[in-house]
C-alpha cells in the first residue's frame, strides 16, 4: 500500500469546511475497521503548535494548597473490579522537603467516607486506611521528601448505574470535604456499556495539560484511563529546577533526582475532574523514581488505589476490572512480563476467565506502544510484544491503548507486523501535553531509523528488535515507507474517546487540543467480528513468522 501524505490545508481545513456544509443534509460517513486495512495517512506537523510544552509554577493558583489543617485535597475515585464497588482516594495534612523531615503518623488522622444516593442524606459510613510515602537520596545537598497522609477507602455493596454523593475526611477533626459525587459503571452485561471512557497519556502538568483536560472535561467521560508517564517529576532536581531533557541538563547527577512537590501540584489541578469521574492508571517510564536501597515506583504506588488484590493481582503494575460490558487489562511494562513471569501467569489466568458473553470487548493498555512508526521510542517495547503478543491474539484482544510516544497513531488491525482481521487495533495516544518534546519525526524517513542496539530500554529487558525477516522488508531495521500497519498518526497534543456502541461496534474518537472540543481530528468505528476470529484460538508458534 503506498503511503498518502495531505497537505495541512488539504487534510485539515477542507473536510472542515465540508463537515460544515453537510451538518444540514445530513450526517458525514464515518469509516469503520470492516472497510479495512487502509491505506497510510500522515498529517504533517504543523509548526505552529507548541511542540515544547512549558509546566505550571508553583505559584499558579489551580496548584496552590487551598484547605487547611487536616482538611482532605487530592481528592479522586477510582473503580474496583465491577459496578458494586469504588475507591475513595485523598490526601491530608502538609508534604515536607529539605534536609531534616520528620514524616506525618497516619494514625493521627481517620480516614471516613460517608456517602448516600441523596447529597442532603449522607446514610451509609465506610472507613478505610492510610499511609504516607518517602523520596529518599543517600546523597549529600540532595533534599528528601515526606507526603501528606494518604487515604484510601473501598465502598461496596453500590448499585449499577446510580449517582452516589460523598464527603470523605475525619468528622472527629472537623476535618471533612465538600460534598462531591460519582456514578458507578453500568452493570456487565453484553448490552450494558458506559457513555464514554476518556483515554489521554503522558499527561503531565502543563499549560497544554490543562488545555487537554479541560476539553476532556467538556466532552462529559464516565471514565478516565491514564496510560501512564502522570506528573514528570522527574525531569526536576529536589531543588525544584527543572528542564525539558533531564538527561542533556543535569549529566552529572549522583541519582536520577525527582521534585515530589510536583505530585501534589498535579493532584490538585485534576481534583475537579477525577473527584468525580473514575481514573485509572497505569505505571509509565517517568514513574519509576529510584531512591534509597533502590526502591522505585513508591509515589505511583502509594499516592493511586487499584484493584489489584480484587482482580487476583500482587502488583500495583497490572490488575484488571469491568466497565459494563468491557474489561479492561492494565499491564506493567517495567515489572518483569516473560512467560515464566507472575504478570505472564496471571495475565492467562486473567483472560482465562473473562466471559465474553457478559464482557464482549477486550481491551488491554500499558505503557510503550509495540506498534509505532515514530522514530521515538522505535520498537521499545520488541522484547514484551515477543513474550505477550501470541496471548492477547489467541483471547481476541480487541483494543490496546499506549502512550510514550508523545504523538497520536492509530493501527490496522495487526498481529506479529502482519495485517490481520482479527489482530488488535493498537492506539498511541502519548500526546497529553506533557514538557518533554513532542515526537515529529519517523522511523521511515530518510536518515531517521534509529540504530537498533540504541533502542532497547535498558530497564524492560534485553534486545529483541532484529531486522525484518519476511515480507518486502527482509534484512531492514525499519520501512522505507509509512508501514501497512499505521493507518493515521499525526504529531498534535490531544486525548480520545471510546463509546462502545453494542457488543459488536465502538466508535472512536480523537481530538485535538488546537480544535474546539467538539472537533474531531480522527474517529473511526471498531467492529468486533467474533464469527471469523473466535476467541482463544490456537495459535501455532512454530508457523509463526519470527523476526
Amino acid at each position: 500500500m503506498a503511503s498518502i501524505t495531505f497537505s495541512l490545508l488539504q487534510f485539515h481545513r477542507a473536510p472542515i469546511l465540508l463537515l460544515i456544509l453537510l451538518a444540514g443534509f445530513g450526517h458525514c460517513h464515518i469509516p469503520s475497521t470492516l472497510e479495512g486495512p487502509f491505506d497510510p495517512v500522515t498529517v504533517p506537523f504543523d509548526p505552529a503548535l507548541r511542540g515544547v510544552a512549558v509546566d505550571l509554577p508553583e505559584t499558579d493558583p489551580r496548584v496552590r494548597r487551598r484547605v487547611r489543617g487536616f482538611e482532605p485535597e487530592q481528592i479522586s475515585v477510582s473503580l474496583s473490579t465491577s459496578h458494586d464497588s469504588v475507591w475513595i482516594s485523598w490526601v491530608t495534612g502538609e508534604f515536607q522537603i529539605g534536609l531534616d523531615i520528620k514524616p506525618l503518623d497516619p494514625k493521627t488522622v481517620s480516614s471516613v467516607v460517608q456517602y448516600g444516593t441523596s447529597r442532603f442524606e449522607l446514610v451509609h459510613e465506610a472507613r478505610g486506611q492510610s499511609l504516607i510515602y518517602n523520596q529518599l537520596y543517600p546523597f549529600e545537598g540532595l533534599q528528601n521528601y515526606t507526603s501528606g497522609i494518604i487515604h484510601h477507602v473501598q465502598l461496596k455493596g453500590l448499585e449499577p448505574s446510580t449517582l452516589y454523593y460523598y464527603q470523605c475526611g475525619d468528622p472527629s477533626l472537623q476535618a471533612m470535604s465538600d460534598i462531591y459525587y460519582f456514578r458507578t459503571m453500568p452493570i456487565s452485561g453484553s448490552k450494558s456499556y458506559p457513555g464514554k471512557v476518556a483515554v489521554v497519556g503522558d499527561l503531565g502538568l502543563t499549560y497544554n495539560t490543562t488545555t487537554t483536560i479541560g476539553h476532556l472535561t467538556s466532552n462529559e467521560p464516565d471514565l478516565l484511563l491514564l496510560i501512564g508517564d502522570v506528573t514528570y517529576a522527574n525531569l526536576y532536581l529536589t531543588n525544584g529546577t527543572g528542564s525539558d531533557c533531564y538527561s542533556c541538563s543535569f549529566p552529572l547527577t549522583p541519582i536520577h533526582e525527582t521534585y515530589q512537590p510536583r505530585w501534589d501540584y498535579w493532584g490538585r489541578f485534576v481534583q475537579n475532574l477525577v473527584s468525580n469521574v473514575p481514573i485509572m492508571v497505569v505505571e509509565g517510564n517517568h514513574e519509576i523514581e529510584k531512591q534509597a536501597e533502590n526502591r522505585t515506583f513508591v509515589a505511583y504506588s502509594s499516592r493511586f488505589a487499584f484493584p489489584s488484590q480484587e482482580s487476583g493481582s500482587s502488583s500495583t503494575f497490572y490488575y484488571s476490572f469491568n466497565a459494563g460490558g468491557i474489561h479492561f487489562i492494565m499491564l506493567g511494562a517495567y515489572i518483569n512480563y516473560d512467560k515464566t513471569a507472575e504478570q505472564y501467569k496471571w495475565l492467562e489466568r486473567d483472560l482465562e476467565n473473562v466471559d465474553r458473553s457478559i464482557t464482549p470487548w477486550l481491551v488491554v493498555t500499558w505503557h510503550p506502544p509495540w506498534y509505532s512508526s515514530y522514530e521515538a521510542h522505535y520498537r521499545e517495547a520488541e522484547c514484551m510484544r515477543v513474550e505477550m503478543e501470541d496471548l492477547l491474539y489467541a483471547y481476541g484482544v480487541d483494543i490496546t491503548f499506549n502512550g510514550h510516544v508523545h504523538a497520536y497513531e492509530r493501527s490496522n488491525r495487526v498481529y506479529n507486523y502482519n495485517l490481520d482481521p482479527c489482530g488488535p487495533v493498537y492506539i498511541t495516544v502519548g500526546d497529553g501535553g506533557n514538557r518533554e518534546k513532542m515526537a515529529i519525526k519517523f522511523a521511515d524517513e530518510p536518515g531517521h531509523c534509529p540504530d537498533p542496539l540504541s533502542t532497547p530500554d535498558p530497564y524492560m529487558g534485553g534486545f529483541c528488535a532484529t531486522n525484518f525477516t519476511f515480507g518486502t522488508k527482509v534484512s531492514k531495521f525499519c520501512w522505507d515507507r509509512q508501514p501497512d500497519y499505521s493507518a493515521f498518526r499525526e504529531s498534535s497534543f490531544g486525548y480520545g474517546i471510546l463509546e462502545v456502541k453494542n457488543e459488536t461496534w465502538a466508535l472512536w474518537s480523537w481530538y485535538r487540543n488546537q480544535d474546539s472540543y467538539k472537533e474531531v481530528g480522527d474517529q473511526i468505528y471498531i467492529v468486533r467480528q467474533p464469527d471469523i476470529c473466535p476467541i482463544h484460538q490456537r495459535v501455532n508458534i512454530d508457523c509463526i513468522a519470527s523476526i
